[in-house]
């Protein structure tokens, strides 16, 4: 990370809370529910931030809401400086932070997720909320994180954000993550932000539907499910997005394939322009799987703002994922960074 810099990491968001059942027991049997803070980019941020880096988060709050302090006390409680106008709600019908329901499941039953997302105060930031000369150009960011979901949600602001980062020599981290729901009747709407943001990107993150579904670029048929198929469509792609996206020096996308809740086969392809690092799938065990593909991109980050090469980076993002899977939250809380590296050895013994 450069000295000049005062940010390692920024990522802009539309932050909710999390309800989520305890006991593994389905969301729709009732019981006691645990509430967390959450958000795709902040799952990925929280990884550079609790191993020490910088972190600042960009997003909106809904004034006197509870659960607007709620998050910002816990984003600050990761150690992430936090910026954002407090919206007016407006009444009962107004703004809101949004509620993502998710069980875990257990054994053969599969994790359910509902996402209630009316009135999102997310979706009003505006570029005009920031002084992004200020945060760009005197403060300095490395790297921009945006996902898919952010990007779809407020697509002007995210615009706005790529070309600030651009102009002042912030490298830019886009994971695609596509949601059919989030994008339906606005499909060429969305697919011109996305190719914008993707044509900016130094970083790209996605899997073969990801790339097919949010830029267009020609692919495989998504009917396979087996890894071997997964990663054989994924290769064969990337030549395919380097092409049309020659800015992008890493391409990574993750490998999973499901066995029961509890037990996946886990892993992951980085590509940069010299060389592709595959780490072939390994079964790992599973709490909660849901943020674990936040937690590989979380690790991955890491890496390059570090200076690692890609190699390395794939491999810390791998285990990072696998951390985030073994806890209730939704994003990776590592000790240290030994504590991500013994799970990469597959080192579980009792550190004493």
């Amino acid at each position: 990370m450069s000295s000049s810099k005062k940010y390692a990491l920024l990522v802009p968001t539309s932050m909710g809370v999390r309800l989520t059942p305890e006991g593994r027991r389905p969301a729709h049997s009732g019981g006691l529910f645990a509430l967390q803070a959450t958000s795709a980019e902040t799952n990925v941020a929280s990884v550079s931030s609790f191993l020490g880096l910088p972190v600042k988060v960009l997003t909106a709050f809904v004034e006197g809401h509870p659960f607007a302090s709620f998050i910002r006390s816990d984003l600050m409680g990761r150690g992430m400086s936090v910026e954002g106008p407090s919206l007016p709600q407006g009444g009962p019908w107004g703004l809101r932070h949004q509620i993502n329901i998710a069980d875990s499941g257990a054994s053969a039953r599969g994790p359910r997720v509902w996402n209630d997302r009316a009135g999102e105060a997310g979706r009003e930031l505006k570029a005009s909320d920031f002084d992004l000369e200020r945060i760009f150009g005197e403060e300095g960011v490395e790297i921009m994180h945006l996902s898919g979901l952010i990007a779809a949600i407020a697509p002007g602001f995210c615009l706005a954000l790529a070309e600030a980062a651009l102009r002042y020599g912030t490298r830019i981290s886009f994971d695609l993550n596509y949601r059919a729901s989030f994008w339906k009747g606005r499909e060429e709407e969305l697919r011109g932000v996305f190719t914008d943001i993707a044509s900016a990107a130094d970083i790209l993150i996605g899997n073969e539907e990801d790339f097919q579904l949010c830029l267009g670029v020609e692919g495989p048929s998504a009917g396979g499910k087996d890894l071997s198929s997964k990663t054989d469509a994924f290769l064969d792609m990337i030549s395919r997005v380097r092409a049309q996206f020659p800015r992008a020096g890493l391409i990574a996308t993750t490998l999973r394939e499901v066995l029961d809740a509890e037990t996946h086969l886990w892993g992951a392809i980085v590509s940069t322009n010299s060389a592709i690092h595959t780490i072939p799938p390994r079964q790992i065990r599973v709490l909660d799987r849901i943020g674990g593909g936040d937690g590989f991109v979380g690790g991955l980050l890491y890496g390059v703002l570090k200076g690692w090469d890609a190699g390395r980076c794939a491999q810390f993002g791998w285990a990072a994922g696998a951390l985030a899977v073994s806890l209730w939250t939704d994003y990776a809380n590592p000790a240290d960074e030994e504590q991500i590296w013994s799970i990469w050895e597959g080192n579980a013994r009792v550190s004493r």
